[in-house]
């Protein structure tokens, strides 16, 4: 059975306590500071009740401030519920502020306070689970390279790791922009037999198409203007070592021939050089884009796609991640939190729901940066929605689920009735400048109002 500390300085309200929670909790009672934390420290109960007024302070609220603070300190995890007169709310909104889990006014209610009270034991039991989710990835037991994440999807991931960091293969990365597809290279070169050698990283679509080549692969002194002294390029500096192409896909057509014969020989020229220079390095490349699809168009060179892409890993977006969204949020709290020196407990679970419920089309970057936010807008130790910044909010998942679930002819029509609808109203019931909106012709536009049973709307007056 859960522990429930209760603190309040009048016995007549703890014994209703007491009785009122008989069989739901083993409750824990204290008349003042002091047996309140030494109650805690022996029990550690997950939850509280904290009454504000306590002894030698019964009509002001420092006693109350100063245990939630040495509580919170003790254990920044501990719900306290503060139980409150409704003269003294703004008390209690401090308190919420400071740390506190929620608020309770007076006189008591004992079925109203049942439901605070499991909501908190609820939300406890939650983060204790993700807590020990967030110890299993910290300890490196499955998930390679620092990587975090429990979810069927990036299980896959950690064993297409394991197996392909044995090799020298070449390795192609796909997955949407910010999914973490650096990571995954980086975890392959740290597992290999070339960990003791460098990562070489580059973005091939960061630098502009006249210097790439000079990046990738060097130049000779003299070789163009500017060109004082020799210089080695990318490749050669991952000799014994691993080279990290991200965004391949974005490599011109003419360096894609001169990467390919460098894996097909391991030798390289430099720009303005004509000595072979042998180079001993593995490639790992990685995109964002429908490589595959593009090879077979020409876009991409379908000879280098095979050369590359010998072990693929496909890295799922973080909306299909399901569990790994808070577990990485946590984490990002707790290191966001450590560098700006704040005392952070977690989120709050509106911030909860809409974190789990958003499609993060930016993936794990997005959630790393709105989690950063967070923590340096927020004055509390809980991230509340509004510091997460979610202004412009994509869809919920359900709703898009929801839809997908429609045949493309019903969307068509849904869509078009809400279109139609909307250019009415915005227009205030003037079907020509609605349909000049809409680009079509008004006899056309009363067509489709008889079609979708929209009533003429008739102009205000």
């Amino acid at each position: 059975m859960e522990k429930l500390l209760i603190v309040e300085d009048r016995e007549e309200i703890r014994s209703q306590l007491r009785w009122g929670l008989a069989g739901c909790y083993e409750t824990l009672s204290a008349a003042n500071r002091q047996e309140a934390l030494s109650l805690f420290k022996k029990h550690q109960p997950a939850v509280m009740t904290l009454d504000l007024g306590l002894p030698p302070d019964e009509s002001g609220s420092t006693e109350g401030f100063r245990c939630l603070e040495e509580v919170l300190r003790m254990a920044p995890a501990t719900k306290v519920i503060m139980i409150t007169g409704s003269a003294e709310r703004e008390h209690a909104l401090r308190a919420v502020r400071d740390g506190a889990c929620d608020y309770y006014c007076k006189p008591l209610e004992i079925p109203v306070l049942k439901v605070i009270l499991q909501r908190a034991f609820n939300l406890a039991a939650i983060e204790r689970e993700q807590a020990r989710l967030f110890a299993v990835a910290e300890g490196q037991n499955h998930a390679p390279g620092g990587i975090i994440g429990q979810s069927a999807g990036m299980h896959e991931v950690y064993a297409a790791i394991r197996k392909v960091a044995a090799s020298d293969a070449s390795v192609l990365i796909t997955g949407e922009s910010g999914t973490g597809k650096e990571l995954v290279a980086k975890a392959i070169h740290a597992l290999s037999g070339r960990r003791q050698g460098p990562f070489i990283a580059i973005n091939c679509g960061a630098i502009p198409e006249n210097l790439i080549e000079a990046e990738l692969f060097g130049y000779e002194k003299g070789a163009f203007s500017g060109a004082h002294s020799r210089v080695q390029g990318k490749v050669e500096y991952a000799h014994k070592g691993t080279l990290f192409l991200d965004e391949i896909g974005e490599l011109p057509l003419n360096l894609q021939v001169k990467l390919l014969r460098f894996l097909q020989e391991k030798k390289l020229q430099r720009v303005g050089g004509r000595e072979d220079i042998a180079v001993d390095t593995r490639i790992i490349a990685a995109t964002n884009r429908n490589i595959t699809k593009e090879a077979e168009e020409g876009s991409f060179r379908e000879d280098l796609y095979y050369r590359i892409s010998v072990v693929r890993i496909s890295l799922p977006p973080l909306r299909e991640r399901g569990g790994d969204i808070m577990l990485l949020a946590k984490a990002f709290l707790k290191r966001f939190a450590a560098e700006n020196h704040k005392k952070m407990r977690g989120f709050s679970s509106e911030a909860v729901t809409l974190l789990e419920t958003y499609e993060w089309p930016g993936n794990v970057r997005e959630l790393e940066n709105r989690v950063q936010r967070a923590v340096i807008m927020s004055d509390s130790p809980l991230v509340e929605p509004e510091a997460l910044d979610f202004s412009l909010r994509a869809p919920p998942r359900e709703a898009l689920q929801a839809f997908s679930r429609l045949t493309l002819r019903d969307a068509r029509e849904m869509i078009e009735r809400e279109m139609i609808l909307s250019a009415i109203e915005s227009q205030k019931h003037n079907m020509a400048k609605a349909a000049e909106a809409l680009g079509i012709s008004r006899p056309t536009l009363y067509d489709l109002t008889r079609k979708h049973r929209i009533e003429k709307p008739v102009a205000p007056v």
